[in-house]
């Protein structure tokens, strides 16, 4: 599933490719056809992220988008490819330039259109986004300091974190040398303070890189130059593979549906 930076660069780029300019909305697929209906020849006036959501705004409604773990898009230019399969929604725009601009949506979880007062209804539900400037990550914490629940189920929960999924998971819990199976009330103050300004750092990477880069120039085999794929990471998806601190197997462990990957000593409990 797609993680908050990637959802942060695609509204940007939405934004900058129809933003201000009318926008011929379809549903081929026709799943969507009622909100198509809806948007079809308004002028888009935003595209924005929170968490893993998009909301492209069109005067006082706003089309809502979560991926899921299928959900794409695929944008070019010049004239749109003949519609196949299950394609949700196309967007097509003349563009900055003035030359023709389009983008489909397929698989998503979520495309739908909400007043404002549902989107309200939708942001109020999801916890503090790293990757917006005002984020207070003590409402985060409010959740946290008194949860029975594993800091690693918690740090995917969307309604505690939002944006953050199973690589800044287990990237974070390392970097910090957090169990991921230590209860939420027993992170302290100091030791999620620290996280939260680590993941804030890590996901504004993530969006200038478009890609997530968690490990240090020091760990790396290459130590110019960005990061070779095998070495982008400390644990994620590296089971049985050498801590690139201890040297002791990295393990997994399924939790709240996805594969946690920990280090068992440098992540002591």
């Amino acid at each position: 599933m797609p993680e908050g930076h990637t959802l942060f660069r695609l509204a940007r780029e939405q934004d900058e490719l129809f933003a201000g300019r009318p926008v011929h909305v379809t549903s081929p697929q026709g799943r969507f056809a009622a909100g198509a209906a809806l948007l079809d020849g308004r002028v888009l006036d935003e595209v924005t992220s929170y968490g893993k959501h998009l909301f492209a705004r069109f005067g006082g409604d706003s089309l809502h988008v979560h991926l899921g773990l299928y959900g794409t898009y695929t944008t070019g230019t010049g004239t749109p490819p003949e519609p196949k399969g299950a394609l949700r929604m196309r967007w097509e725009g003349p563009g900055p330039d003035g030359d023709g601009v389009w983008t489909d949506l397929r698989g998503a979880t979520v495309c739908e259109v909400l007043t404002e007062h549902e989107v309200g209804s939708v942001l109020a539900r999801l916890g503090p986004d790293p990757l917006r400037r005002r984020a207070d990550p003590g409402r985060a914490f409010a959740r946290i300091s008194r949860s029975r629940t594993p800091i690693g189920a918690l740090l995917m929960d969307q309604e505690v974190l939002a944006g953050v999924g199973n690589v800044y998971r287990a990237e974070i819990l390392f970097r910090h040398q957090v169990n991921p199976f230590r209860l939420g009330r027993d992170v302290d103050a100091d030791c999620w303070a620290a996280m939260w300004a680590d993941l804030v750092k890590l996901m504004r990477a993530g969006v200038r890189e478009g890609r997530i880069v968690t490990t240090e120039r020091a760990h790396r085999r290459r130590k110019r130059g960005p990061a070779e794929l095998a070495d982008a990471h400390y644990v994620y998806r590296r089971t049985g593979l050498p801590c690139r601190l201890c040297g002791t197997e990295v393990r997994t462990q399924e939790m709240v549906g996805r594969n946690l990957y920990w280090c068992p000593v440098c992540q002591a409990a």
